[in-house]
This record gives C-alpha cells, structure tokens and sequence, in this order.
C-alpha cells in the first residue's frame, strides 16, 4: 500500500465511521476502496469488518445517553443479533456471494420503505403491543446473519425493523441500531480473527479513522430532528441498493 491508497483508505474509513454512526451502510465506501486498491473481495470483507468494530464502539459511546432505559430490549435482540452473525460470517467464508447479491437490493428496498412508514406504523402499534417479540428477533436475526455474511446497509435494515415493530422515537432507535451493529460486527470479527487471514494493517487504518468518524457521526448525527435523520437513512439506502444491483449485473 502506498501513500495514496494510505490516506485514501483513512478518509474512507472515516467517513464510513461517520455513516454507520448517523445511519448505517459505512461498508458501502470502505469495502469498494479496498477493492480498488487490489485486495480480493474475501480479504477486503474481513479486513474491513474487524476494521469497522472500533468505530461502531465509538458511534455506541456517542449514543449513549439515546440507550438509557434501554437495557431489556437491547440484550433480547442482541442475542438475537448475535447469533445470526454467527452464522453470516460462517456463510461468508463457506458459500459464493452471488446468489446473495440478488436478494440483498430487495432486503434493502424494503427498509428504506418501513423507514418512510414509520410514523404511521409507530401510532398503530401505541396501543400497548409488547415490543421485542418474536418477530422482531426474528428479524434480527436474519439481518444478523446477512451482517455477518456482508453487511453493507444492515444499519438501514435494523432501522426499517425497529420502527415497524417498535413504538420507539427515531433518535433511540438509531441508538439501539447501532448496538447491534456493533454485536454483529463484533461477533463477526471473532470468527474471522479465528479461522481466517485478516489484513492487520487494512484492518489499523479502518480502526482509526472508523473510530474518529463514529465520534464524530454521533455527535452531530444526534441533533438531526427526525425527518431529516429518515431522510438520510432512505438517501442512503437507495444508494445502497442501487450500488448492489449495479455491482449483481
């Protein structure tokens, strides 16, 4: 890596940091610089993952104030958010991305769509529905398990899911979204440090300046007013899911 790709890569990264903490999808500008550069897509997804977990610890730091009283909710799903990493990031190493690739764009247009529905979802379930049933661990779940096998946009997924089934504000979703981001990553990385090769060095550079960009995206992420934070989440998305059927073609 020379000089170049070195201040590429750390600009990249923090501002990946930055997008995971406010909403979501950093893997979508650190993971296309890495294979810019060169690296093979298995490598450049495990170098970036274990990367990426500092930040989304600072981005959780940030947010810290969003998930008091939060506790109960937070464990339910991050057991459930866990044990589906635990299986993506087995999938990642074991089977070829191709097939996922297609139904990816689809996952995600549907978030971005319980997103803009939100409020209208969250006035029908304030009558008293138990939040963090099964079928929101369910859901988890299953984004557990696509975060740990790839994990670009899973911050705009968990969003979709949390508003549609919780009755919760935006902000200490975004809150628990990135807790969860963090599980999955974490346990993720776990597996990767474990059984497979991971880029130390990718992965240093991915760390500081993710670490950096999580501070930073909570920070002002936090005083978005809520249509403006959908707003972002939906702009991103798209990208998102435009990018993953370009990249399916």
């Amino acid at each position: 890596m020379n000089g170049w790709d070195f201040g590429l890569l750390t600009v990249a990264a923090t501002g990946a940091g930055a997008v995971n903490a406010v909403v979501g999808s950093g893997s979508l500008i650190t993971f296309p610089a890495l294979v810019a550069m060169g690296y093979p897509p298995i490598l450049a997804t495990v170098s970036n993952n274990v990367g990426l977990v500092p930040g989304m610890g600072g981005a959780v730091y940030g947010y810290r104030r969003e998930l008091t009283g939060q506790g109960g909710l937070l464990l339910r799903l991050a057991v459930a958010a866990g044990g589906g990493a635990l299986i993506g990031s087995f999938l990642l190493l074991r089977l070829p991305s191709a097939w996922f690739q297609k139904i990816v764009p689809v996952l995600i247009g549907t978030a971005c769509a319980l997103v803009i529905l939100q409020p209208v979802l969250a006035r029908r379930m304030a009558s008293g529905r138990r939040q963090g049933g099964a079928g929101l661990r369910l859901g988890v779940f299953g984004t557990g398990i696509y975060g740990g096998y790839f994990g670009a946009a899973q911050g705009v997924v968990l969003i979709g899911l949390l508003g549609a089934l919780t009755t919760k504000e935006l902000q200490p979703l975004n809150a628990i979204k990135n807790a969860l981001a963090l599980t999955v990553n974490l346990v993720a990385a776990i597996v990767f440090v474990s059984v497979t090769t991971v880029d130390w060095y990718v992965a240093g550079i991915v760390a500081a300046g993710s670490t950096l960009g999580g501070l930073l995206g909570s920070r002002y992420g936090r005083s978005l007013s809520p249509t403006a934070l959908r707003g972002a989440i939906v702009a991103v998305g798209l990208l998102a899911m435009a990018d993953l059927i370009a990249r399916s073609w």
